[in-house]
């Protein structure tokens, strides 16, 4: 079965830095999107950052110039390496997969989706 184990969160100060990772088990082909989303207590789910099967990536705005999305070719593992991080980061960081063969269906679905169960990123003043 597919899933999507986080690590690499932890406790820093302000202006430190975290490299967040997302390994990738089971199915591993039509895979649409790797992405990150984080979500602070009180606050809904906000989409942090996404990399495309073609290795495009975009950045939600809080984050832009500070954090940086890759992918390991073969194992489709995703990293987030993030720079002067402030007490705002602090939040639960989630992987989030779109796409999955359906097997049933000989096709790629883009609508099936995983979800892993997020790291903690503390950052204190």
């Amino acid at each position: 079965a597919v899933e999507l184990v986080e690590s690499g969160g932890g406790s820093v100060q302000a202006g430190g830095s975290l490299r967040l990772y997302c390994a990738v088990s089971g199915s591993k082909f039509c895979i649409y999107t790797m992405s990150w989303y984080r979500q602070a207590p009180g606050k809904e789910r906000e989409f942090v950052s996404g990399i495309n099967s073609d290795g495009r990536t975009t950045y939600g705005d809080s984050v832009k110039g500070r954090f940086t999305i890759s992918q390991d070719t073969a194992d489709k593992s995703v990293s987030l390496q993030m720079y002067n991080l402030n007490p705002e980061d602090t939040a639960m960081y989630y992987c989030y997969r779109e796409g999955d063969y359906d097997y049933n269906r000989g096709r790629c679905e883009r609508d099936t989706k995983y979800w892993g169960q997020g790291t903690q990123v503390t950052v204190s003043s």
